[in-house]
């Protein structure tokens, strides 16, 4: 096995720039946008996108995974804030990963569908996001704010039924506050 070298400065901003792109892209556009507009928006010509990542797969897992590796160290800074409120940021933390939960099953889909193999629950992120969000939860439990009787097993699928009706209900603002409210007070004390 070959060791990659490390990119030149130049070239690791120009592949910064194109994942950044990609995501505002994507989040416009969704997961099937050409990767000419990705390069457009980046300010770089089609083949420097294609340098850093070979196809659209490639940028699509790129960003998948760069937004999960974020959306982790989110978590382990919410769980080092040790907030003086433990219920406030536990419901704060489950409403960002419904509000991630979104876009990153728009990756997982578009990465599944092409064959690609994509991060799951075991992975290193899921173990680090697991092992978060069971530091919030038993932070919360202990402040009374959630059910003494929930396990992070049990939360997860909650979660991402959460996700699920959230994305159900789409561009609907109200409905879909309502909607998590309601699902999250089954998690109250």
């Amino acid at each position: 096995m070959t060791e990659e070298k490390p990119l030149r400065a130049d070239a690791r901003r120009n592949r910064a720039k194109v994942l950044e792109a990609a995501e505002t892209v994507f989040a416009a556009k969704g997961t099937g946008a050409p990767t000419e507009e990705v390069a457009r928006e980046a300010g770089v010509g089609i083949g420097t996108v294609f340098r850093h990542f070979p196809t659209k797969e490639a940028l699509l897992e790129a960003v998948l995974y760069a937004r999960l590796h974020r959306f982790v160290d989110e978590a382990d800074a919410v769980v080092a804030q040790n907030a003086a409120d433990a219920g406030a940021a536990f419901f704060t933390f489950l409403t960002s990963w419904v509000e991630m939960s979104s876009a990153k099953n728009a990756y997982f889909e578009a990465l599944t569908t092409a064959g690609v193999c994509v991060p799951s629950t075991g992975s290193e992120i899921g173990e680090r996001l697991r092992a978060s969000l069971g530091v919030l939860l038993k932070r919360a439990q202990d402040s009374g704010a959630v059910r003494a009787d929930l396990t992070t097993a049990e939360l997860i699928p909650v979660i991402i039924g959460t996700a699920k009706a959230a994305e159900h209900v789409g561009a609907d603002g109200p409905l879909r506050d309502r909607t998590i409210a309601i699902l999250f007070d089954g998690l109250r004390a």
